[in-house]
């Protein structure tokens, strides 16, 4: 497929610059003013793939609009973002558009960082498709109808695995052959990009603590774990892929290789039943019966959604401990994303469990959703900050382009 422009340089001036944040099933959209202090956000945007008609959602300052697309979703995204870019354009200058950065799940052991995209970097990141089926190919989709639709713009790609290469091997190996391993089956770790948000806004207010050992919980409809010393990675609850760690909206979290092989060999599944069963199936979902929404299963008064809600920070309370092992002591724990930075229920379920390490809540400081939720005294200091990979993004993507090489 033609790949025109990707290679595209330009000297980048006082513009904008437009992120991609791809998940499996919508695109966040961020805008972002080129300011000599760095990239300042200016509007931000959402394309839901699940609604019908697609439908972008568009926030500019303290407005916020709903635009039907009529346009619809197929292989190739050209008329999806080229109504999406004239709907931004209604409120924006999209002359001053000089670049284009992504969020790119896998970068597996060949990005340890951000890059310019052209026809090689576009090559390595569609070998590691396998390695993240759901999400890689979202992200090169939006990479090629960019490049059709503005081929003079420079595009980056910020990996979500980059953050965590610092970990130790020991900590990214599976006790499998090594020529599995040397074949790049092993522990990569995912959120990246929030993780490097959350780690810098964290040196930003508590630079103290951030010098410390630190394990930052994001916890969304994706949800894992990372273990943070004097802010680098070392160990992360998601490894070879994101089904790992703990239990999400619809997807399982660990869970013993032994049930995929009987679903697989006993009951006689196919390889798409049990990928969708794991996937899009299990996780809050899958053990309430009821929704896959936090919200709505702390409103429910059914059994089962307590026990999935139980079970979601009986999971993520034993991670934590597992991680605060690989640093060897734990003296911080921040919450992010949506349940996290929102559902103060479940913060304090979690502390509740990590009593014996010293963590203690102040509950109203919790329940009015204050920035620093531990009581005074608790020997773990527990922070709620808000993560902004759209941020992490437009920051790599300056990066990137400002550099002379």
């Amino acid at each position: 497929m033609p790949t025109a422009g990707l290679g595209a340089v330009e000297t980048r001036d006082e513009g904008l610059l437009v992120t991609f944040n791809a998940g499996s099933s919508t695109v966040k959209i961020g805008l972002f003013a080129l300011e000599t202090a760095g990239p300042r956000r200016v509007g931000k945007g959402l394309i839901d793939f699940r609604r019908k008609p697609l439908t972008f959602h568009l926030v500019e300052g303290p407005e916020a609009f709903d635009v039907a697309l009529e346009s619809e979703a197929g292989e190739e995204l050209d008329e999806v973002l080229s109504e999406a870019f004239a709907r931004l354009g209604d409120h924006f200058d999209l002359a001053r558009v000089t670049a284009v950065g992504h969020r790119v799940v896998h970068g597996g052991d060949v990005f340890a960082g951000a890059v310019r995209v052209d026809d090689r970097t576009l090559g390595e990141m569609e070998r590691l498709s396998a390695l993240a089926p759901l999400h890689q190919p979202q992200a090169l989709r939006l990479i090629r109808a960019i490049a059709r639709l503005r081929p003079e713009l420079p595009q980056t790609a910020s990996f979500d695995t980059a953050f965590h290469r610092t970990n130790d091997p020991i900590a990214r190996r599976f006790a499998i052959p090594r020529e599995l391993h040397d074949a790049g089956i092993k522990r990569y770790g995912f959120h990246g990009l929030s993780y490097k948000s959350v780690a810098g806004e964290l040196r930003r207010r508590e630079p103290e603590l951030a010098a410390k050992k630190v394990v930052v919980a994001h916890l969304g409809s994706g949800a894992s774990l990372c273990a943070l010393d004097e802010g680098v990675s070392r160990d992360s609850s998601m490894g070879f892929s994101t089904l790992d760690g703990v239990p999400m909206a619809t997807r399982c979290g660990a869970l013993d290789v032994g049930v995929a092989l009987h679903l697989l060999g006993q009951e006689k599944r196919t390889l798409n039943e049990v990928e969708d069963i794991l996937y899009h199936r299990s996780g809050l979902l899958g053990v309430s019966g009821i929704s896959a929404d936090s919200r709505e299963l702390i409103e429910s008064d059914r059994p089962e959604a307590r026990e999935a809600l139980d079970l979601f920070a009986f999971r993520i309370a034993g991670e934590i401990a597992r991680l605060a092992s690989t640093l060897g002591g734990l003296d911080g724990l921040v919450f992010t994303a949506g349940i996290g930075e929102n559902q103060p229920r479940i913060r304090a379920a979690i502390a509740r469990r990590l009593a014996w390490l010293g963590a203690s809540l102040d509950d109203e400081a919790n329940d009015r959703g204050a920035a620093l939720v531990g009581a005074p005294g608790s020997r773990v200091a527990l922070h709620v900050i808000a993560t902004d990979e759209e941020q992490a993004i437009a920051e790599e993507a300056v990066a990137i382009l400002d550099r002379k090489d």
